[in-house]
């Protein structure tokens, strides 16, 4: 990975003042190293994330972390079986850089994951005594004193190959933490916020997709017509009888910021009460009136069909207002263009097509009887 890949703030935001951010740890062969998903009587809201030895000591080594930066405070954290995320909050302007702190921490992770490699492979390290046993070097601890986190380190409740430490094709996973950590900075209103329910709420989701693979499996090559997409979500939807297209107007906007709100209001009314009549809305959902049409849908929990501007990433799940809906089977995302980890903000140009592409996928469905 270059340096200028590792620039995850905003271009001219600054690295030393007060700050909140959103850390992400990942192990890269995404093997359950950190902990097991435990989901009590098949609930998900009851779904908790037991620890292995690896896991206490990665968390731990979060609290090194503000014990040697006292101006950094935890605001929310939470680990999962292969990754881990936190919320910091930077309370003063520091000598160093919050980069250089994180980077700090994931040197001392990586340590942490090559100890833990080396108390379960005992036959791969150099420095072992009699076989089948580990010099102290094998057992992972967090920082200064900790105590020792790794003692014969296993992935508890992980049997077979993630136990040895071992990928899919049999071959050793170590060092562990290979790729940097990922650092967002958290500065629009009402960020924060949703970033906490968004940690807390992560072994809950995971146990969703894990209870309903169906709705939560990248479905590639969809055939419609003559477009392919990728999707994520029911896709029995796409045996609705009735589908309808959510688009708002620009000259219905502009006429409403100059005091003539009617028709825009008469054309939004008008699609959630065909969504009410059974019909099946189809929208890219781009404007924040748009939106507000697709936030009623999801509210009384009728079906709809997005198109995004962007395909889907490994481990892809849908955002907060939508999680709900497809875990329910109420929404089919639908994306023309593969995973583009580059792209930030939707173009004019993808609005204009993915429109198109709404009324469109409107007129075939509605004349095939698809």
């Amino acid at each position: 990975m270059t340096e200028e890949q590792w620039q995850w703030q905003e271009p001219g935001t600054a690295w030393r003042g007060v700050g909140i951010y959103h850390i992400t740890l990942t192990v890269p062969s995404r093997q359950p190293l950190l902990g097991t998903l435990v989901i009590p009587q098949n609930d998900p809201s009851q779904a908790r994330v037991e620890r292995t030895a690896l896991g206490n000591a990665v968390v731990d080594e979060l609290y090194v972390m503000c014990r040697h930066y006292p101006d950094i405070r935890i605001l929310q954290f939470c680990l999962m079986p292969d990754h881990l995320h936190a919320v910091i909050r930077v309370t003063r302007g520091m000598d160093t850089s919050i980069r250089s702190v994180i980077r700090g921490y994931w040197q001392g992770v990586k340590k942490l994951g090559r100890a833990y490699t080396l108390a379960v492979s005992p036959e791969l390290n150099s420095g072992t005594t009699d076989k089948g046993g580990t010099t102290d070097q094998g057992k992972p601890t967090a920082g200064q004193g900790a105590t020792a986190a790794g003692q014969g380190a296993t992935a508890a409740g992980q049997g077979g190959a993630a136990a040895e430490g071992r990928t899919a094709d049999g071959s050793w996973a170590f060092p562990i933490f290979t790729e940097r950590p990922f650092i967002r900075p958290l500065s629009r209103r009402g960020q924060l916020q949703t970033m906490m329910h968004y940690v807390r709420m992560n072994p809950q989701r995971l146990a969703t997709k894990r209870l309903m693979p169906g709705f939560f499996r990248v479905q590639k090559d969809i055939k419609i017509a003559d477009l392919s997409f990728d999707g994520v979500g029911n896709v029995a939807l796409l045996h609705a009888e009735h589908y309808d297209v959510v688009h708002v107007r620009s000259v219905w906007v502009k006429a409403a910021e100059q005091g003539d709100s009617q028709t825009l209001r008469d054309y939004m009314n008008s699609c959630v009460l065909k969504a009410r009549k059974g019909v099946v809305m189809v929208s890219p959902f781009i404007s924040q009136q748009e939106k507000q049409v697709m936030q009623v849908l999801i509210n009384e929990q009728h079906p709809f069909i997005l198109l995004a501007d962007n395909g889907f990433r490994d481990y892809y799940k849908p955002s907060d207002a939508l999680f709900d809906a497809c875990a329910a089977g109420r929404v089919l995302i639908l994306s023309p263009w593969p995973y583009d980890a580059g792209k930030r903000h939707i173009s004019r140009a993808d609005c204009v097509n993915l429109n198109n592409m709404a009324e469109e996928f409107c007129k075939v469905m509605i004349a095939d009887g698809l």
